[in-house]
């Protein structure tokens, strides 16, 4: 096994060849993918630039011709991304370490999402204090900011190059002896206005022998729930909180993209999802809401989080969606719908509270879903203990009548 350190040698040859010597001191093995593509690496890599532009398809040389850097970065980072996967296929990756500026930053960290979640990931970047998302996304990407330019090693860049390329060796050279249980998985999305339901949800699950992992639907917690459903993490989805489909449909900050609630129905997992927080849309702090939104009905969250009142037209377009990707779903699918509030602050006598918005949603979901979905109404709050009951209830059947869960 040995850390991988993806970077652009005609460029940070220095820097990585410092981050190597450290990291074979402590006695682990180093694996350099070369990344650069106009010129040749001051010493030889383990797999080179040539054979990082065949694993995405195409030839270095033509790159070198075609003088088009962002194209370059693209096919790169593909071609990384390959190679990171191969390696982590046949058991020679343990860990990958990433060194540069924007462009090594975009390639290293390309093939960094191409791993799962759980194997090392580390890039040094002068990107690292910006906005990381492009970059991380929904994976488990540490980002280590290199404070100057990585550009020749001094003794600020020799500490923090040295800091990284320890860490990363700590991270693969020691085992944490963590107790892995073999117990069906339950991904459960959550938002501060559902907490309640899922607190009480999850403690009846893992009661009945389920392990749980929950999700902040924040846009990437959507994505990183439907990646990890893909991947066969996640054996059942309670589906507690779809808010960010209303961040998707209106213009949000928390949108998970046109993809969530796809994966469970593809793969056919049982799946039992709810109205959570669809009476909202996210934005950032009061000043930063566009103005087309101005005379809407607003909720300060905080001085970071500005909450918006969805409409009945958004509620009814939002309804409508939901319940096609619901209608797709291969296997056990429930929508539980509480018809008394869909979060803390829509109940009666808070700041959301509209019968008639959430009416819209309701009948939308019911003209819509198929019979082939099963559709429960409780006259109850979303953060109710009964609704988690339900839900709970829901769930726990389609995992056992599905043969996810042993009735023995």
């Amino acid at each position: 096994m040995a850390i991988v350190i993806i970077g652009t040698l005609d460029t940070k040859g220095e820097e990585i060849e410092f981050a190597r010597d450290v990291i074979e001191s402590q006695g682990v093995d180093v694996h350099v993918v070369d990344v650069g593509v106009m010129n040749g690496p001051p010493f030889d890599p383990e797999t080179s630039a040539g054979e990082v532009a065949d694993a995405a398809q195409t030839d270095l040389d033509a790159l070198r011709e075609n003088a088009d850097r962002g194209m370059a970065m693209e096919t790169m980072g593909a071609g990384a991304a390959a190679i990171a996967e191969r390696l982590h296929r046949d058991g020679t990756l343990s860990g990958i370490l990433g060194l540069g500026g924007s462009g090594n930053t975009s390639i290293a960290t390309t093939a960094m999402r191409a791993l799962p979640v759980g194997v090392p990931k580390l890039m040094v970047s002068t990107m690292a204090s910006g906005d990381t998302e492009p970059y991380v996304d929904a994976r488990d990407v540490m980002m280590l900011y290199s404070v100057a330019d990585i550009e020749g090693l001094n003794r600020l860049s020799r500490m923090v190059i040295a800091n990284a390329a320890l860490a990363m060796v700590g991270m693969v050279a020691n085992d944490p002896d963590i107790e892995m249980e073999e117990k069906p998985t339950i991904g459960i999305t959550m938002f501060g206005v559902t907490t309640p339901c899922v607190k009480t949800a999850r403690a009846e699950l893992e009661d009945r022998g389920y392990e749980t992992i929950v999700f902040h639907a924040t846009g990437t917690g959507g994505q990183a729930m439907e990646n990890l459903i893909s991947e066969g993490v996640i054996d059942g989805v309670l589906d507690v909180t779809t808010t960010e489909w209303a961040d998707e449909l209106v213009g949000g900050v928390l949108s998970a993209g046109p993809d969530r609630l796809d994966a469970a129905g593809k793969l056919g997992i049982p799946q039992v999802v709810s109205t959570g927080a669809l009476d909202m849309v996210n934005f950032g702090p009061r000043d930063s809401v566009p103005d087309q939104f101005e005379g809407r009905r607003f909720h300060i969250h905080n001085p970071q989080v500005t909450l918006m009142r969805t409409t009945i037209e958004e509620n009814a377009e939002v309804g409508r969606i939901i319940a096609e990707k619901l209608n797709a779903a291969a296997g056990s699918t429930a929508l539980v719908l509480p018809l008394s509030g869909i979060s803390m602050i829509d109940v009666e006598g808070e700041d959301f509270h509209d019968p008639d918005a959430d009416a819209a949603l309701f009948d939308s979901l019911r003209e819509h879903l198929s019979d082939d979905v099963e559709l429960l109404e409780r006259d109850l709050a979303i953060n109710d203990d009964a609704f988690a009951k339900t839900i709970v209830d829901k769930i726990d059947e389609y995992m056992h009548a599905t043969g996810v869960v042993s009735n023995e």
